[in-house]
């Protein structure tokens, strides 16, 4: 008997995402009783504001919900997504470019299908986000990673990125604020990224879902508002999970030029048509409605920024720059291998993260996720609380002064 054909190839190659792996394994342990404090997922622990919520019921008594709607996003969605990106991003689209996703992953993905053809080479930043080198992947495209460490507070030159680039490059991915790191680029240094890919001729993947969490009086310029010219190769990709706690809602979005995004309408109408309206309809409430309740969230993050970087500045071999963006700190912890802690000497953050989780029940990302080895990603997305307990924990297995 002839045996079963294979799998994909390509969807065996690819690795589930860490963060999401981390969290798993971080709740199932909490389930089974165990006091794990996590740093692994980037979710607001804030519950959606309720005039979001009341939205969402008010739609659900709307049969015309329930109905199929313009795969594209709903118009008055697509009108509320050009009117905060002419406010955040200094760009004026019309709706008909601009695409809702179910979620920013669903963006990314579709970016990547629309601008990437096989072998292109993808200028991907690194410590990066961990869907990134995946999505590229999918589209037969080639990640090339240019890699800044903490001495350049995670951010990449023009002359690194000129470096990595070849006659196959044609896209590069763009990312301030950043997850995993937190770094936001000045508006100087985006204006150059920016102008370097103008100058030849690169699609730029610019996600900006954390554009509005924002710390120290820091603004998060868009590239396409440092060099408007830039617009016509470059896709916008956001989302209302992060800035209004609606990560379970999935509603995310990518603008770009009319070209490009109707190639995306296409793929979106055999993918996965239109996104649940009721989820739409709570979306166009969060860019209308009061911003009062997400400026006390980004308020709270402001205040946990600052706890969690004062207080794992105090272990010695740890480095910590100073995230001035998303709800993510991204230390150095290089100082920490080689060394034993309670009978384990580990040598890459893998074992390190295995080490704190056994040790201190306490949940990190290591930095092989994201990048090369020698970090650590922890989200301070997460009570006031736990925050602190987890970071104590972490001084007591490492010896804090």
């Amino acid at each position: 008997m002839t045996s079963r054909a294979p799998l994909s190839r390509k969807l065996s190659a690819i690795a589930e995402s860490a963060t999401l792996k981390v969290d798993a394994k971080a709740k199932a342990l909490q389930a089974a009783g165990r006091p794990v404090v996590s740093y692994a997922a980037g979710e607001p622990d804030f519950a959606t504001p309720s005039f979001i919520v009341e939205a969402a019921a008010e739609a659900l008594r709307d049969p015309a919900n329930f109905r199929y709607t313009p795969a594209a996003g709903l118009p008055v969605l697509r009108e509320a997504i050009a009117a905060k990106t002419h406010r955040d991003s200094g760009l004026d689209v019309a709706p008909t470019q601009i695409i809702v996703t179910n979620g920013g992953k669903q963006a990314v993905y579709q970016a990547f299908q629309t601008v990437v053809n096989p072998g292109d080479e993808v200028l991907l930043p690194a410590p990066y986000w961990t869907t990134y080198p995946e999505a590229i992947a999918l589209a037969d495209g080639v990640p090339v990673e240019v890699f800044a460490g903490a001495d350049q507070d995670y951010k990449v030159t023009v002359a690194q990125l000129e470096a990595a680039r070849t006659d196959k490059t044609t896209v590069l991915v763009f990312v301030s604020p950043s997850n995993p790191t937190g770094a936001v680029y000045t508006p100087e240094e985006t204006a150059a990224i920016g102008e370097w890919a103008l100058e030849h001729g690169i699609w730029v993947i610019t996600d900006e879902i954390y554009q509005n969490l924002v710390y120290e009086g820091a603004r998060a310029v868009s590239i396409v508002e440092a060099v408007p010219a830039l617009a016509d190769q470059t896709i916008l990709v956001n989302g209302v999970a992060k800035t209004y706690a609606m990560t379970g809602w999935r509603v995310g979005w990518m603008i770009g030029p009319a070209d490009a995004m109707k190639l995306a309408g296409n793929l979106q109408s055999h993918l996965s048509s239109n996104v649940n309206n009721i989820a739409q309809r709570a979306a166009v409430a969060a860019l209308t409605g009061p911003q009062s309740e997400a400026e006390q969230f980004r308020a709270a993050f402001d205040r946990r920024r600052r706890l969690i970087v004062s207080e794992l500045a105090k272990i010695p071999g740890v480095t910590v720059p100073n995230p001035l963006g998303a709800f993510y700190v991204y230390p150095d912890v290089t100082g920490l291998l080689g060394r034993e802690w309670a009978g384990t000497t580990p040598t890459t953050t893998l074992e390190l993260a295995d080490l704190i989780l056994d040790q201190a029940e306490v949940a990190v990302v290591p930095g092989e996720a994201f990048g090369p080895s020698g970090y650590l990603r922890l989200s301070y997305a997460l009570g006031d609380e736990q925050l602190l307990e987890g970071v104590q924990r972490l001084q007591r297995l490492f010896g804090a002064a």
